[in-house]
């Protein structure tokens, strides 16, 4: 009881550091589009910096993953990490040209690359004592708590007229905040590992053939998962709101992700990947009622997405650290955000493309592509639970 107990509190400690970390760098990518413009860069910029960005994340998560096993360093590489992660954004406010800013949030977004797999390496081995949906559900819950934060912070802000450079230094506070408690929770916490009492039996020398196969249920679901830029420009296309309400949309879908990731997280503890699959039934219904209903309709369609946000953040990982014995998690991880990523780019691509052709065929391509995953995850369902 007293390693559960501790284990819990482990859980807790890293999710307020998340829940700093996003109200930092989610605060600061709340108006750094506009920032760049303000500060003279044009379009093509903006969309090259955010696309830059992330395709280092995805490349060097699968490096960072395998460097974590190897090393076995979790805390090291984790703590640089949230250091550049969140240490990013703040310098923002000493920035005069559009191309000092425009590398920092490059940094920022490597930073948050190279703290992902081996910080769900070492959550996975407390998750391991709590319920591995409980505890990626609770990190994720606390995390859109932060997520939700930072940019109401940063709105408040700019509506006192304090200007971007203010918005800017004050996510200094979270981010210091963050790194204190990540650096106490290290301290007294040196060896997650400790948590998992036991190792999983594994005699290839590769990850488990049904770790590739559930990476085919991830990756349908992530290309079919529409985007919320796409969605809100298409609320604006329609005029089915005011421009102002939209950000509220968002909130309720973060709200809804933060309470969804606690209770899948319950759900998959009890019936493990055939959780995911309910989840995703559920949220495959968000395409239609976000684009073709009106208003009401929308916000349920965006809870549903929600929903299925939280799913992804939480049970998704889960049933990774479920499957995949210790020594090879981090490599497991970098390979799964590889994975997941690719498949979100090439569905938002291909949604962006059918969006200006056919807003129907955007919400089939959508459902289908989502429900196409419950069968690989009944399979998966199936098998796991033989092991």
């Amino acid at each position: 009881m007293k390693n559960r107990t501790n284990a819990l509190k482990f859980v807790i400690l890293l999710g307020i550091v998340s829940l700093c970390a996003d109200a930092t760098y989610e605060g600061g990518r709340s108006i750094a589009g506009v920032y760049l413009g303000v500060l003279g860069a044009s379009g093509a910029v903006v969309g090259f910096v955010a696309g830059a960005g992330e395709s280092i994340g995805l490349a060097l998560r699968l490096f960072i993953g395998y460097i974590s096993d190897k090393t076995q360093k979790f805390w090291g590489i984790t703590t640089l990490g949230y250091i550049l992660n969140t240490g990013a954004i703040p310098l923002l406010a000493l920035t005069g040209r559009w191309e000092t800013a425009a590398a920092l949030l490059i940094v920022e977004r490597t930073g948050r690359a190279v703290r992902s797999p081996p910080r769900d390496v070492l959550l996975s081995h407390a998750a391991s004592q709590v319920g591995r949906g409980l505890g990626f559900g609770l990190h994720e819950a606390l995390d859109q708590v932060g997520a939700v934060g930072g940019p109401l912070l940063v709105w408040a802000i700019l509506s006192w007229q304090k200007g971007y450079q203010v918005a800017f230094a004050t996510l200094v506070i979270p981010a210091l905040v963050g790194l204190v408690i990540l650096l106490i929770t290290q301290k007294i916490y040196p060896n997650p590992r400790e948590f998992e009492s036991r190792t999983m039996e594994f005699t290839s020398e590769g990850l488990p053939r049904l770790f590739w196969i559930y990476l085919v249920a991830v990756a349908l679901i992530a290309c079919g998962y529409a985007d919320f830029p796409l969605i809100a420009f298409h609320f604006q296309q329609i005029g089915l709101m005011e421009n102002s309400t939209i950000p509220l949309f968002y909130a309720v879908a973060m709200a809804t992700d933060a309470i969804a990731a606690l209770l899948l997280g319950r759900w998959f503890d009890r019936n493990q990947v055939v959780a995911i699959a309910g989840a995703v039934i559920i949220a495959a219904f968000f395409a239609p009622l976000s684009f073709l209903g009106n208003s009401q309709l929308a916000l349920l369609g965006m809870g549903l997405w929600g929903v299925g946000m939280g799913a992804q953040e939480s049970i998704l990982k889960a049933a990774v650290a479920a499957m995949v014995p210790m020594d090879r998690r981090g490599s497991a991880f970098g390979i799964f955000y590889l994975c997941y990523g690719l498949a979100w780019f090439v569905g938002s691509t291909l949604m962006g493309v059918l969006y200006d052709h056919s807003v129907m065929g955007l919400v089939i391509f959508s459902f289908v592509t989502q429900l196409a995953a419950v069968p690989v995850l009944l399979w998966v369902s199936k098998r796991f639970r033989l092991q």
